[in-house]
């Protein structure tokens, strides 16, 4: 294994880890009620969590300051999208009345913001690292 393909294996490692603190552990009730929302604050504190999350983490994986915060950016833009849509399209669905439909909707959120990981991944591998 070359040595390019660990460091993309920990920046994935790395960006899956704090998804999941973001969006299992630091993320609270009031966020989740205010994601559909561009008026209030609860979706764009959910994806400044994530996107301060991802600084953290691209630091500590010794980027730059410049592609730190350009990849911060870009994912804090993307995940509130991606959240914001979800909220319109996904959340009025029933986890009880159409559980499938529920967790087609959950799934392709989850699927949307991993492949922003994966996305990231490429260009911190292929352009920045």
């Amino acid at each position: 294994m070359t040595d390019q393909t660990v460091f993309a294996l920990w920046v994935m490692f790395a960006l899956e880890g704090k998804h999941f603190a973001a969006d299992y552990l630091l993320q609270f009730p009031w966020m989740i009620r205010e994601k559909g929302s561009l008026a209030k604050i609860g979706g764009y504190a959910h994806a400044g969590i994530h996107a301060v999350g991802s600084v953290l983490v691209l630091w500590l994986l010794g980027l730059g300051w410049g592609a730190v915060l350009a990849l911060a950016v870009a994912e804090f833009v993307i995940h509130y999208a991606l959240d914001f849509g979800k909220a319109h399209y996904g959340d009025h669905v029933s986890p009880m009345e159409s559980p499938r439909l529920f967790w087609a909707f959950n799934g392709l959120d989850q699927f949307f913001h991993h492949t922003t990981y994966i996305l990231m991944t490429y260009v911190i591998v292929t352009y920045v690292a």
